[in-house]
């Protein structure tokens, strides 16, 4: 698996990323990413968004995962949104950790402060896997969620604060594994 930067030439490869999603997958991703117009305007505005991509064939890749670091507006910009995403057949694997990883190195390069990310709340595996990556959590939001079937789910909210975790793993000799 490579990681690489969303461009304009992988609309088709990440419209079929998406349309192979469950249904309750798209409901935590913020844009409508069933509409082609909307993944051609991802793609188009990118330069916040990676794939992870199996390339083995190079002509022909297909997307594994997607993660997008948005950098929050205003009086928040100096905080990162973290979205991602990884293809079922793909979880559990170690591609989420590796996007993660990816996550805090492009928000230390960007300068950003803080990263947050917004899980279900019985999302177990993924709240574990940010957490062994040293976010920690930040809020509880009891029914905040409405999912596609019209069940509302509690939302938790965890953040890295990216300036206190690189130096302290920068101490302990961890950063050139968070790099690697």
């Amino acid at each position: 698996m490579t990681i690489i930067e969303l461009r304009s030439g992988h609309v088709g490869a990440l419209s079929r990323f998406f349309a192979e999603l469950p249904a309750g997958d798209l409901t935590f991703i913020e844009e409508d990413v069933t509409d082609p117009a909307q993944v051609r305007s991802l793609a188009a505005s990118a330069r916040d968004r990676w794939l992870a991509v199996d390339d083995r064939v190079p002509e022909h890749f297909t997307v594994t995962g997607y993660l997008a670091v948005r950098r929050l507006p205003g009086w928040s910009d100096h905080v990162g949104q973290i979205r991602l995403v990884v293809h079922p057949a793909h979880r559990r694997a170690g591609l989420g950790r590796t996007l993660a990883r990816h996550a805090v190195i492009q928000a230390v390069e960007a300068g950003l402060r803080k990263l947050v990310v917004e899980l279900v709340a019985d999302q177990e595996h993924a709240i574990a896997m940010f957490t062994a990556l040293g976010f920690t959590g930040e809020a509880l939001l009891r029914d905040h969620i409405r999912d596609r079937d019209g069940r509302l789910r509690d939302l938790v909210v965890l953040a890295h604060y990216v300036e206190e975790t690189w130096a302290a793993m920068a101490t302990v000799g961890l950063q050139e594994e968070m790099e690697a």
